[in-house]
């Protein structure tokens, strides 16, 4: 039986404007297995960001918990938070955020040439030459062996996007967290990214949360979740 990894206790998160309180998230509970792919969806403006945000440790609640693994990663201090964020979760955004002087091959390594000899606790990169062979193994996995050595402005956006799928990896994350990763791309290359995230689980095991627009691909995931208002619907 699979356990959770992730779970929220009554999580809000509110914001203030020159209108005065804004809540975006009224009191969120979910609880997300190891190995699960989970889509979450709704209309603009229902928090979905916000709240991939948080369980990312990219933001903070104005109240309420988030545990991994049974740890309230909220409590830990700044440090501890910051290297719990960089071993345990991947991020894949809308836009991919690659440095375009790199090519894919650096982009995909760079977290791991940030991290490598770190003695943080939990760090699996011990050597540079580890860290080609992971980048170079996962490229490979996205069909992107014969474009290691191009930069972004030379690839597709799809490609683009694989690359930032994969370099979300390299740290073998427990989490993959996903916000809008087919949003900038047309329908068939979207599908096929999508279909790549879900091989991926299937064969590798990587947790998804996947926040979504396109509810046809969402149905594809182990679970939707719709979020309305501020809530899980």
């Amino acid at each position: 039986m699979m356990r959770n990894l992730i779970e929220t206790e009554n999580l809000k998160k509110s914001f203030t404007t020159e209108a005065g309180e804004l809540q975006v998230l009224k009191g969120i509970n979910l609880s997300i297995k190891e190995g699960e792919m989970v889509g979450i969806v709704g209309a603009s403006g229902v928090g979905k960001s916000t709240l991939l945000h948080i369980l990312g440790a990219l933001d903070r609640p104005t109240s309420g918990k988030v545990f991994y693994n049974n740890t309230d990663i909220f409590s830990l201090d700044g440090n501890s938070l910051a290297s719990f964020r960089n071993r345990k979760i991947g991020f894949v955004f809308q836009f991919h955020h690659l440095l375009p002087e790199f090519t894919a091959l650096e982009n995909v390594m760079m977290p791991g040439l940030i991290n490598i000899g770190s003695r943080a606790q939990g760090f699996k990169v011990s050597s540079y030459k580890e860290i080609i062979e992971r980048a170079e193994k996962l490229l490979d996995d996205m069909g992107l062996s014969e474009r290691k050595e191009h930069r972004p402005g030379e690839l597709s956006g799809g490609e683009q996007q694989r690359v930032a799928v994969a370099r979300a990896l390299i740290l073998k994350p427990e989490v993959v967290l996903a916000d809008e990763p087919t949003g900038n791309l047309d329908t068939a290359t979207g599908e096929e990214l999508f279909t790549l995230l879900i091989n991926l689980n299937k064969e590798k095991g990587i947790t998804f949360v996947i926040v979504t627009h396109n509810e046809s691909l969402s149905r594809r995931c182990h679970r939707v979740l719709k979020m309305v208002d501020g809530r899980i619907a």
